[in-house]
């Protein structure tokens, strides 16, 4: 998995530098989005691992699905990935681009899952704290999980708050083992 990561760096930083010139990010976005959705596919994951596809071939299938889904940068894009046998790094090139976005554009995605329901008015404060603490614009998801008893938890970036009694018990849990 490191592996991908490692290997989509340097795709996720050109496509973002396309994105940045041409002013567009959310085009690219969404094709990458795409794109990372149909890697994740296990029909297409068996085509692609298959030798007996001939890489044109499986570049126009995936064209051919992706019809227009995909701009023309995309699609050059995408016949470059295929060619350089990447098509699997896709997911983490994404991933790595919506990073980029973000931080060039101020914003953070952060996710709130939490054991009961948040109303309208918790969640604009939470969105609103976290703006604060983090000097960005925060897109806040919120989620249920009964599973978790009570509290919620926080992600935003690297930074994870566990505030729920699941999370409680398995520290108190992890504590008493040692």
């Amino acid at each position: 998995m490191s592996e991908h990561h490692t290997i989509a760096r340097p795709y996720a930083q050109a496509v973002f530098e396309l994105a940045r010139d041409a002013n567009d990010y959310q085009s690219w976005s969404q094709a990458l989005a795409w794109l990372a959705a149909l890697a994740a596919n296990s029909e297409i994951r068996e085509l692609v691992q298959n030798p007996r596809v001939d890489r044109p071939a499986l570049i126009q299938l995936i064209e051919d699905i992706c019809q227009d889904k995909l701009f023309p940068e995309a699609k050059s894009f995408l016949r470059l990935i295929i060619a350089n046998d990447r098509f699997f790094s896709l997911p983490a090139i994404a991933t790595q681009f919506e990073t980029m976005r973000a931080e060039a554009e101020g914003t953070i995605q952060a996710e709130l899952i939490t054991a009961q329901l948040v109303t309208d008015d918790q969640r604009t404060k939470i969105t609103a704290s976290l703006s604060r603490r983090l000097g960005r614009e925060v897109t806040l998801r919120v989620t249920e999980d009964a599973a978790l008893i009570g509290g919620a938890v926080l992600r935003a970036g690297d930074m994870v708050i566990d505030a729920s009694v699941k999370g409680r018990l398995q520290k108190l849990a992890a504590n008493l083992a040692h």
